[in-house]
């Protein structure tokens, strides 16, 4: 039997489980005060909801077979597909704007890359029924909120931010045709990757001459929405998208993001469903992939569930975010934790310790105690490498001529006695009340 997981595969032990649970927590809980609620969906769906959204060539990096009820299936690579289709299901019932996230484990069958596994958790959040940029600079704002909630600044990542309505009327002005678009789309994507005159040499095999093609690449640059404004705001289509554009810059101010903002032409994402504004998030520094990505997708519900409804949403995946979170320090040591470890003197002691435990564990308390009798010495090394913050030594003498228990503070190992009942009704009373249990 082999000692590793599958390539591209992770196991989580209690540590690396405990840091997905820790980003887990902060995804949920700004989600949460976002107003967005929680959903899932099934990790096996029909093969055909993949292709009709990406085509069959997606086929090469899905895990897909042929079921026992002779149905072509496949392991989830993303989940925009299956909450288009839920969407789709109950789309008269659902209250507008729907704000709904999720955190699926997906799969991919591709290459492993720094920050790219064939198997990842990814947060996902999509708003259904708002046209307006309101919407996309509140999308923006959830996500950056999650980073700062994880204790990342404008210091450490920026969100990279273009409109594709804007980038293809900028396109037609400088002399791009309809047919040219996705070639032009897919250089401006590839500029900071690919050296210029190999991107010239691929317009030109797209029929976009040399003039234009060097037109295009040129706006592949960072501009303000002034400097655009100036330069090309003569154009009707042009300034209609600025002045949209423009709008959505002054919403993500009045959310107090705007500092993490920087208009970005480049940012095209590559999957043809995008529609609108779009935006990767990316750490300033430039040693990571991008943390999260996503953008306006206003036509691709009706194309997958039949729905006519405006549409937007983001991934964030566990991967590159919890390398970034490590590299700046920002992951909390997550180490197990108790709050008592109750050592007995003897193995009479143990129906004491267990009643004692019960009640301290109803109470919302981490607790444990040997399952076997061990000496004091050891128990007391078990219960500083299990994190427990104090000991309770249970002795025979004490217990029975005194009733006392003696309390050990393991940080610092400073001890007090205490009559255990009285102990015990302390310990109810921090928690509020009696909670349906007794010392007695």
């Amino acid at each position: 039997m082999s000692a590793k997981p599958l390539p591209g595969f992770r196991d989580f032990y209690p540590a690396e489980l405990a840091e997905r649970a820790h980003v887990m927590r902060v995804w949920r809980e700004v989600a949460r005060r976002y107003g967005f609620v929680e959903y899932d969906g099934p990790p096996l769906e029909p093969l055909d909801l993949y292709t009709r959204k990406s085509g069959d060539e997606i086929v090469g990096q899905l895990y897909n077979f042929v079921d026992k009820g002779d149905r072509p299936v496949a392991l989830r690579p993303e989940m925009t597909p299956t909450f288009a289709r839920m969407v789709a299901a109950r789309a008269n019932a659902l209250r507008k704007p729907v704000r709904w996230f999720s955190m699926p484990q997906l799969f991919r069958y591709e290459r492993q890359q720094k920050g790219r596994l064939r198997e990842h958790f990814q947060l996902n959040v999509d708003m259904v029924g708002e046209a307006d940029v309101t919407a996309d600079a509140e999308l923006l704002a959830v996500a950056i909120d999650m980073l700062r909630g994880l204790g990342l600044t404008q210091h450490d990542v920026r969100a990279r931010v273009s409109d594709r309505r804007l980038l293809a009327a900028l396109l037609a002005r400088v002399g791009v045709t309809e047919a040219q678009l996705p070639a032009a789309y897919q250089a401006i994507d590839k500029v900071e990757r690919d050296p210029r005159t190999v991107l010239v040499e691929r317009l030109a095999g797209a029929g976009v001459g040399g003039d234009v093609a060097e037109r295009l690449l040129d706006l592949a640059r960072l501009w303000s929405v002034d400097e655009l404004r100036a330069t090309h705001g003569d154009d009707a289509a042009v300034s209609e998208a600025l002045d949209r554009f423009a709008r959505y810059q002054a919403h993500l101010t009045a959310l107090g993001v705007h500092e993490w903002v920087v208009l970005d032409l480049t940012i095209v994402r590559g999957l043809a469903y995008y529609t609108g504004i779009v935006f990767e998030l990316f750490d300033a520094r430039g040693e990571f992939r991008a943390i999260c990505g996503g953008g306006r997708y206003d036509t691709l519900l009706k194309a997958l569930g039949d729905v006519d409804l405006p549409a937007l949403g983001f991934g964030m995946g566990d991967v590159v975010l919890g390398e970034l979170l490590r590299a700046r320090g920002l992951m909390p040591s997550l180490a197990p934790t108790l709050d008592y470890w109750l050592a007995v003197e003897d193995a009479e002691l143990l129906p004491v310790a267990q009643s004692t435990a019960s009640l301290l564990r109803r109470l919302g308390h981490a607790v444990e105690y040997p399952l076997r009798e061990q000496a004091l010495n050891k128990q007391l090394k078990a219960a500083v490498n299990a994190g427990a913050r104090e000991a309770v030594i249970l002795r025979r003498e004490a217990l029975a001529g005194r009733g006392e228990v003696l309390v050990r503070a393991l940080s610092d190992g400073q001890e007090s006695a205490h009559q255990l009942g009285a102990w015990l009704e302390a310990r109810i009373a921090e928690a509020g009340g009696a909670h349906g249990v007794s010392p007695a």
